[in-house]
């Protein structure tokens, strides 16, 4: 019933949140955007995972720091540094989590490797002083994912399926919010940026389960 219930509340939340991104004002983005990263969090702490407590903590931790960088994205431009290595750290303690046990060694790198070139060859020209940070964020988020679906093709659970979603979602989220911070920025970027976000980081929270 619970979980029932978080999941209800991110809904709501986010899309609150989503709504205040097209409001003259800022209220509602500094209230419910980290609210709803928030309840994600509530929502991978009542998760049990018996077997695997390391996983479950790992992925709390990551979660926490990516409600840092939800943080300080929110803040003026100076602090976007401080927001990519936050969500810097998250995905390596995903990484992390999703390594226990052993890293995976699969065919999605292929495809992960091709869709990141693509991706990066867009943003390169734009980067500027950018280019280092956002080179070493590229290659963290891809591994993220590499890892998440090479452990959904090792266990074939439910869970690993979660953790496999919701990082190429993940994938798609940061690749939308860099082609329009640092591209051409569009008026449909933050409904997709956020949507996608946040549906990642309920997946993996749910993963832990």
């Amino acid at each position: 019933m619970l979980p029932t219930v978080l999941t209800l509340l991110v809904v709501g939340t986010a899309v609150l949140a989503i709504r205040g991104e097209y409001q003259p004002t800022r209220t509602h983005i500094y209230i419910f955007k980290p609210l709803t990263t928030l309840l994600i969090i509530l929502l991978a702490l009542q998760s049990s995972a018996p077997d695997a407590p390391a996983y479950k903590w790992l992925i709390i931790a990551g979660l926490i720091l990516c409600l840092a960088g939800d943080i300080f994205l929110m803040l003026p431009p100076r602090y976007f540094i401080a927001g990519l290595g936050s969500f810097l750290a998250g995905h390596w303690l995903y990484i992390a989590a999703f390594t226990v046990g052993g890293a995976t060694f699969s065919w999605w790198l292929l495809p992960l490797l091709l869709y990141g070139s693509v991706i990066y060859a867009l943003l390169h020209p734009h980067l500027g002083k950018m280019r280092i940070p956002v080179t070493l964020y590229v290659i963290f988020i891809l591994l993220m994912a590499w890892q998440a679906l090479g452990r959904w093709s090792a266990m074939g659970s439910s869970g690993a399926a979660y953790a496999a979603l919701g990082a190429v979602l993940f994938v798609i989220s940061d690749s939308v919010l860099a082609l329009d911070r640092f591209r051409q920025p569009f008026k449909a970027a933050r409904v997709i940026v956020l949507t996608t976000y946040w549906a990642a980081q309920t997946l993996i929270a749910l993963s832990i389960g």
